[in-house]
C-alpha cells in the first residue's frame, strides 16, 4: 500500500497527514503504523460515501481534520461511527 509510505513521506518534511480508509484496510492501517488513518464503514472505492452525498462527505472530512489535530500518537487509528448509506439523505 503505497499510500501508507507517501503518508509517512509527508509526514517527514513536516505536514501532517491523516489516510481515510475503507474498513476492509483497516489491518494494513495498523501493518503499515499509518501516522493517523480514518477508518470508514463504506464499500471500497466509496471512503467519502456514496456519490452526490455532500452531507455525508463533509462529516467524514471534518472528521478527518479533528483526527489531524487531536491524534497524539503514530498509528492512531480512530473509526468513523456511521454506516455507509447508499444515496443522500434529503433534508
Amino acid at each position: 500500500m503505497s499510500v501508507g509510505h507517501v503518508a509517512r513521506a509527508i509526514e517527514e518534511s513536516g505536514i501532517p497527514t491523516v489516510t481515510i480508509m475503507v474498513k476492509a484496510f483497516e489491518h494494513r492501517a495498523r501493518e503499515l503504523r499509518i501516522p493517523r488513518t480514518l477508518i470508514v464503514k463504506h464499500p471500497m472505492g466509496r471512503p467519502l460515501g456514496a456519490a452526490g452525498d455532500a452531507a455525508r462527505q463533509h462529516e467524514i472530512l471534518d472528521a478527518a481534520f479533528d483526527l489531524a489535530q487531536s491524534a497524539t500518537e503514530n498509528g492512531t487509528i480512530i473509526e468513523f461511527a456511521a454506516p455507509f448509506r447508499p444515496a443522500p439523505a434529503h433534508t
